[in-house]
């Protein structure tokens, strides 16, 4: 699995983790960073942080183009993969566009096939 692959995925952990213990995102990783076991990789960092800082308007998006979905009915981990996707397609100018949308796709059919996730 290539390294943006899998800080995608450690990224992911992270969100999902801070989302179910209601603890505050930046807090855990903070956390997970000096704990470093297992570790989080500078580019899962930068998406924790970018998914953190522009969260509101993510949200938005979701909520506005997400049909037959409200936000909070969509289960946590297919939340975060989209929000890590609208993250990569609308902020992170060094992501090609058709790579955010692949990413997001082949990290949802990871966790289709794996279910688990490790927090």
């Amino acid at each position: 699995m290539p390294a943006r692959s899998k800080a995608r995925k450690r990224a992911l952990d992270v969100l999902f983790e801070a989302e179910v213990r209601g603890e505050p995102v930046l807090d855990l990783l903070d956390q997970r960073l000096a704990q470093a076991s297992p570790p989080v990789g500078e580019y899962a960092a930068q998406l924790v942080r970018g998914v953190q800082a522009h969260r509101e308007r993510i949200d938005e998006l979701l909520s506005e183009y997400a049909e037959g979905w409200a936000l909070d009915r969509m289960p946590i981990v297919d939340r975060n993969v989209l929000r890590i996707g609208l993250y990569e397609l609308l902020w992170a100018d060094d992501v090609p566009d058709a790579v955010a949308i692949s990413e997001a796709v082949l990290l949802a059919r990871l966790l289709e096939l794996k279910p688990t996730l490790t927090v």
